[in-house]
């Protein structure tokens, strides 16, 4: 019988939040100690953005008490961009602001105008977020993963909206070259949300790489 895990993120949906930030170690350790505490031994692993990421950095893992037989990255997070010069005079901007109302007087005078500036800053996640899973966001989205991608060793397969704005499809390209035995999907006119806005198509994509079914 098949084991298929689905990665989702700690402190997002229901589940618990965090007591501390977490990276993307404390994911993997945490992926790990859950597939041999149900005694798995044999699995697939399908991750969407950020449960992409932990799937790359798990695959490099060097002694795993179980077998990973393929997996499956949906909009997969995993490689850092270099940063444009206005994204830097941005993040320049965020900083100095922080720390300019980080003094006590000001805190005091202006109590919210520091969320307000940050929410001005983040993306839709950041701005939804806890300050510990906003952290935890900034550790994980900082985290290149390029170096790992050779040494993924099962089949892969990659699916991607084209018109995917969180992880462009310019990374699915890369980690297509990158992965030895890996294949893309793209499918058309859809977004990061790729199995939300074809679920059909893409389950059946997925039921054929996995099992070889066309249904």
């Amino acid at each position: 019988m098949q084991q298929f895990i689905r990665l989702i993120c700690l402190g997002c949906g229901n589940s618990d939040e965090p007591k501390n930030s977490l990276d993307i170690d404390d994911y993997v350790s945490f992926i790990i100690k859950f597939v041999e505490q149900q005694n798995i031994k044999e699995l697939e692993l399908i991750g969407h953005s950020n449960g992409g990421r932990i799937i790359i950095k798990l695959m490099n893992s060097k002694k795993l008490n179980f077998k990973v037989n393929r997996i499956v990255l949906i909009g997969s997070a995993g490689i850092v961009h270099k940063k444009s010069l206005s994204k830097k005079l941005k993040i320049r901007m965020f900083k100095i602001s922080k720390k300019i109302l980080s003094i006590n007087i000001l805190q005091n005078k202006f109590p919210n105008l520091l969320l307000k500036i940050k929410n001005c800053f983040g993306s839709v996640d950041y701005k939804t977020a806890t300050p510990i899973m906003r952290e935890t966001l900034v550790k994980l989205v900082n985290t290149d993963l390029k170096e790992y991608l050779p040494h993924i060793n099962v089949p892969t397969l990659l699916i991607w909206g084209t018109d995917d704005k969180e992880t462009p499809i310019s990374d699915a390209l890369a980690m297509e070259k990158l992965i030895p035995d890996s294949g893309l999907v793209k499918v058309q006119n859809c977004s990061h949300y790729v199995f939300l806005e074809e679920p059909i198509y893409v389950n059946r994509v997925i039921r054929f790489f996995l099992n070889g079914e066309n249904k």
